[in-house]
């Protein structure tokens, strides 16, 4: 029942907010200029990988050396915008569509955490990451790492058709509300370097 939800409100999604999907593309052409998209390896269910797409928030900025500036630097009163407003997920929805994600669940994380899980946070891979997910609407970025990974097991063991239709209206709510963007002293949130938890 879930995986045939996510079929049809990702691409009723899709059709129905195409036009401001393509405005948004010209936006980010236009001001951050190109790639539009951004994509990068995460890892999924089991732990497999898939390319995650999301709209590109930050400007491609690099030192002499090549290496990407920090966040604070690279991202834009529009970056800002498009990620309080969660906007950056909504290509995300073509994950959705394809079975690499769901519509609710773990947020995929970079592939570089995998050997940094505890045995009990790694399964948060036992079901498809979400474009949001349990841990997204009771704090998002404002919470520590472990307490993310905490409320990403608690899904795992109880999630429910009706769970995933709440996390889904406290999102809505969320993102009008804007809150929980960054992490404290942040201007996304700190990498994870493992908690060293059972």
């Amino acid at each position: 029942m879930k995986r045939i939800f996510d079929i049809v409100a990702s691409f009723l999604a899709i059709i129905l907010l195409s036009p401001f999907i393509i405005l948004v593309g010209c936006l980010i052409r236009i001001k951050l200029g190109k790639p539009v998209f951004f994509m990068q390896e995460r890892p999924g269910l089991a732990g497999k990988s898939f390319n995650l797409i999301k709209f590109r928030s930050m400007l491609n900025l690099t030192d002499k050396n090549g290496v990407p500036l920090s966040d604070a630097r690279r991202l834009t009163r529009f970056g800002k915008i498009l990620r309080s407003t969660s906007v950056d997920e909504l290509p995300g929805l073509w994950n959705v569509l394809k079975g690499d994600m769901s519509l609710v669940g773990p947020r995929p994380l970079l592939v570089e955490y995998l050997p940094l899980y505890s045995e009990q946070q790694a399964r948060r891979h036992e079901v498809r990451p979400g474009i949001t997910g349990w841990a997204q609407v009771n704090g998002r970025n404002a919470i520590s790492w472990e307490e993310k990974f905490e409320m990403d097991v608690w899904y795992v063991d109880n999630r429910t058709f009706w769970l995933d239709l709440k996390i889904i209206f406290l999102t809505i709510k969320k993102v009008f509300l804007r809150k929980d963007i960054s992490a404290v002293g942040e201007a996304t949130v700190s990498k994870f370097t493992g908690s060293y938890k059972n």
